[in-house]
């Protein structure tokens, strides 16, 4: 019985820290609250980010300054004016 509540535990322990960093993260982007307030996610820029250059041209055809690529997911965020 001990042995199923610790894997049971540790399937909980490894849910909840997917859920906290990936849904999240998820969650703050769809309602526009993002970490770093001086960068929104590209609206335009399909699939992983890989080339900073990329994600800069891509931002600057959205009407903002430039554009990197970011984080563990690869994503293009676009720098706007604070």
């Amino acid at each position: 019985m001990e042995r199923i509540s610790r894997a049971g535990f540790g399937v909980l322990l490894v849910l909840l820290l997917v859920l906290a960093s990936d849904e999240g993260m998820m969650a703050m982007e769809t309602e526009g609250i993002w970490r770093h307030p001086c960068q929104v996610p590209s609206k335009r820029f399909k699939g992983l980010c890989m080339s900073d250059h990329n994600c800069a041209n891509v931002c600057r055809t959205e009407g903002h300054s430039s554009g990197e690529c970011e984080g563990a997911r690869r994503r293009c965020l676009c720098s706007i004016n604070c």
